[in-house]
């Protein structure tokens, strides 16, 4: 079991790195209950954690986006590596965990934080410019693809409230072996995995469609049926 180290919501600020001139990257601990709900579709700002919201609305936010959760102790790990302090939050996530292998939970793993909210987690964290800018480094995104520890995204099946100490415990682990990291991997360094993804139908629609081109691709390439 896990425990909730903190619930974190953005700042709006501005945003230099790209053409969305605000960001709500920089999300930083909330004190007492946090609300969480389904968002609905992408395209809104709308995410899964009352208070908080995205800019870059083609790219962010949405069900399948609706939380953010990242561990401490892989924030612990980057903090010696990048030699500074990294207080929760500061990866732009809204769930900072301990206690719980979030690069390894599976997709479509149901995580139960507090007696009321249900989560499933749906893909993995791809970082973008915005990422890079925020943690000052021109060459992060590649180091924190090279890393292979992402974070999970995850959809709200019930909504309810959070608040910083609330046990996560696992409810469901589906019946694959297709986890957030193993996801990362395949859709960012080692396309050779991409076939291992077809079976975790809980990946959002618009990743498995992507999952199936490129495979259906890489099989015509090798000679064979694309099926």
């Amino acid at each position: 079991m896990g425990v909730l180290k903190s619930v974190n919501v953005g700042v709006p600020r501005k945003n230099p790195w790209k053409t969305v001139r605000t960001t709500g990257i920089d999300k930083r601990p909330v004190d007492g209950p946090v609300a969480v709900a389904a968002p609905g579709p992408k395209g809104t700002g709308a995410v899964g954690l009352a208070g908080d919201r995205v800019y870059d609305v083609a790219h962010h936010g949405g069900d399948d986006q609706a939380v953010y959760a990242y561990a401490r102790e892989e924030l612990d790990v980057w903090a010696a590596r990048l030699r500074r302090t990294l207080p929760a939050g500061v990866f732009g996530e809204n769930l900072t965990t301990t206690g719980l292998d979030v690069d390894g939970a599976l997709i479509g793993e149901h995580w139960r934080v507090g007696p009321a909210v249900l989560l499933e987690v749906s893909c993995p964290r791809i970082p973008c410019g915005t990422f890079a800018g925020w943690m000052a480094d021109a060459g992060w995104i590649r180091t924190f693809i090279e890393a292979g520890r992402p974070g999970a995204y995850l959809r709200v099946l019930e909504p309810g409230e959070i608040r910083a100490g609330d046990p996560i415990t696992v409810e469901h682990r589906p019946d694959h072996d297709v986890t957030v990291e193993v996801a990362f991997r395949a859709l960012t360094l080692d396309s050779g995995l991409l076939p291992r993804l077809l079976v975790a139908d809980a990946l959002p629609a618009a990743d498995l469609a992507l999952v199936r081109r490129r495979v259906a691709r890489m099989r015509v390439d090798q000679g064979g049926p694309a099926r």
